[in-house]
């Protein structure tokens, strides 16, 4: 590990404990992007509708593509819910979890974004105020989360296992081509929070990737004194059976070399360009 590196990990890596009175934070928007969440998504929003109350975040929402009852439950526990199909409905069909963050960004209002993952069953308060905490720090733009993954086997549960794409795809791929992020604990984790002005000035890759597109843009765009991560104790979620990690795992491979390539660490091009949606600035400045 270069000292560059080390030095970044000891400064800006904290645990959600270091924050335990609410961050001040500015304007606060916290979205979830949900599928056929229903077994989730009531618990998680019930545990951070206080945070509402209490004025730590300003809106909480939840854009859904659901077939189940993730929608009427999350409304019914205290979120704002949209119909991902109905966000910017001319674009056509969504085309996976980075467009639905994208899109969101049309219907949420704060100055900082906390984007959190719907499938979790350990998720509390302390996931949004140990987020923010880092971005108090006027120079930190992103925050990713980290936690222990324990892994379910049939009816037993390993306390170590889960995040198998990470560790057998992405992290070696960092290593690699980016290895000043190489220790980033987890690279593809879904729980970040951003300031709205650096979300509208980067591309959101439309699929899986777009967790670890997001940190690798920033990189590139403000190197590691942007950059922090907390750690969030524990994230327990249902795992993926092997053959499904295939397509995420190919996901990601393609966010990384396609990043080496464009910022000159890969001279081979990549063969098919992965569909992303523009920075907002850029719209912005076209219309």
């Amino acid at each position: 590990m270069s000292l560059r590196a080390r030095t970044w990990e000891q400064e800006h890596t904290h645990h959600h404990g270091d924050f335990s009175a609410a961050p001040q934070a500015g304007n606060v928007s916290v979205c979830l992007p949900a599928r056929n969440e229903q077994h989730t998504i009531g618990p998680i929003v019930e545990a951070l509708a206080p945070l509402l109350q209490q004025g730590v975040i300003a809106q909480l929402v939840v854009v859904d593509d659901s077939e189940d009852r993730t929608a009427q439950i999350a409304a019914a526990a205290g979120a704002e819910v949209h119909r991902q199909t109905e966000l910017m409905p001319e674009l056509g069909p969504v085309l996976g979890k980075g467009d639905a963050m994208w899109r969101a960004l049309s219907v949420l209002d704060g100055e900082v974004v906390v984007f959190l993952d719907a499938d979790s069953t350990a998720v509390g308060p302390h996931y949004v105020t140990g987020l923010l905490g880092p971005l108090t720090e006027p120079r930190i733009q992103l925050v990713k989360g980290f936690y222990r993954r324990p892994f379910k086997v049939g009816g037993v549960t390993l306390p170590e296992g889960g995040g198998r794409v990470t560790e057998l795809t992405a992290r070696p791929l960092l290593k690699r081509f980016f290895p000043e992020l190489a220790h980033v604990r987890q690279p593809l984790a879904g729980e970040i929070a951003a300031r709205r002005s650096l979300l509208e000035t980067l591309p959101f890759t439309t699929g899986y990737g777009v967790d670890v597109a997001l940190l690798l843009d920033t990189y590139i765009e403000l190197g590691l004194d942007g950059i922090a991560q907390v750690d969030l104790d524990v994230r327990q979620n249902s795992h993926q059976a092997l053959a499904d990690l295939g397509p995420m795992a190919d996901a990601v491979l393609g966010v990384v070399m396609e990043r080496a390539q464009r910022d000159g660490r890969l001279a081979a091009p990549v063969s098919e360009p992965l569909p992303e949606r523009p920075a907002v600035a850029c719209l912005r400045e076209a219309a």
